[in-house]
């Protein structure tokens, strides 16, 4: 999958609240009451990423998850990352 132009990364990201472009990759901090919570999300990140193929750069700080997203493979960030982002946001609502 080709990496998007960054005048594209930049109008797709206007699209999806939170997701900043930095290092190379597409990311935002998620926020929640407690640690546990923060890992019941981080998990259904993981099967939905495992699903999709495609895998986050994932921190957890305590109550606070940071998501990157990049193809590795293109060397940039494509269709995939903002597919992802998007499963991401929703999952973060459950």
């Amino acid at each position: 999958m080709p990496k998007l132009p960054p005048e594209e990364i930049k109008n797709r990201l206007a699209g999806i609240s939170g997701w900043q472009l930095a290092d190379n990759a597409i990311k935002k901090q998620f926020k929640f009451n407690d640690f546990m919570s923060a890992i019941a999300f981080v998990n259904r990140v993981a099967a939905a990423a495992e699903a999709a193929d495609h895998h986050p750069d994932i921190t957890v700080n305590y109550t606070r998850v940071t998501m990157a997203l990049s193809t590795h493979s293109a060397s940039g960030i494509t269709e995939k990352d903002f597919s992802l982002a998007q499963q991401i946001d929703l999952l973060g609502k459950a």
